[in-house]
């Protein structure tokens, strides 16, 4: 019972934080964090005898916390990604196979069945085998940043002027991945009415490279001595 009510009290905690910034962007990487955190507690933490419970209270949280804020599509990712990796763990346990790698269908993926595998039954394993692989998701969303930020310097060259636009946690890594060897300028618009943008050129420019932060309204006059515009993305769709 003090999990479940740990868990309840996380789930509050999130419902609130986006229901605060209902109306701003929030961090992808910030929500991804806090979700897939999120999801490792109900795998850990709530009372749960058979794969199908375990999925149908992903599911069930997973669509609350959707509720809130329908237009952040990290959120329902990271669910349906969570979702993904019990159906796979499952797999693996009952076929005893490290290689083994789950195909799903759209139908499979609402459904949360597959491959003939009764999801109804105790497994014992599963509980240690999902955290586990919970965890390495999560390496993967902290990494995220280093790993775009390492393809800096094909990107960006020695004198450039680059623009961006309010804050990105994956842009500030990238510009200060590049400007370890390049030197180059950045304008930072600030974004109004967050004024994101303050937060960045602040940390660019304690890192050594040239920033010059201006009011959005003068993009367009800037724009000319602007080589590269680079922005961080809050949702990338298949077709790129």
């Amino acid at each position: 019972p003090k999990m479940a009510e740990e868990v309840e009290q996380r789930v509050e905690e999130f419902i609130t934080y986006l229901a605060q910034k209902k109306n701003c962007v929030h961090s992808s990487y910030d929500v991804a964090r806090r979700t897939v955190l999120f999801l490792r507690d109900i795998v850990s933490k709530t009372k749960w005898s058979n794969p199908r419970e375990l999925m149908e209270r992903v599911r069930r949280d997973g669509k609350r916390l959707i509720s809130i804020q329908p237009g952040e599509s990290t959120i329902g990712n990271m669910v349906r990604r969570v979702l993904k990796i019990i159906r796979e763990e499952l797999a693996r346990c009952l076929r005893g196979s490290e290689d083994f790698e789950t195909k799903d269908s759209l139908h499979t993926m609402l459904k949360g069945g597959g491959d003939g595998d009764d999801y109804s039954k105790p497994v014992p394993n599963l509980k240690g085998a999902v955290i586990e692989a919970i965890l390495e998701l999560l390496g993967e969303i902290e990494e995220s940043a280093n790993n775009i930020a390492a393809q800096a310097l094909d990107h960006i060259h020695a004198n450039e002027v680059i623009m961006t636009v309010g804050y990105s946690k994956t842009v500030e890594a990238f510009l200060k991945g590049a400007a370890r060897k390049r030197k180059f300028e950045v304008i930072v618009a600030e974004s109004a009415p967050s004024y994101q943008g303050q937060q960045l050129a602040r940390s660019l420019a304690q890192s050594g490279i040239d920033t010059t932060l201006i009011t959005d309204s003068a993009v367009y006059a800037i724009m000319s001595r602007v080589n590269k515009v680079i922005i961080g993305t809050h949702t990338v769709m298949a077709d790129g």
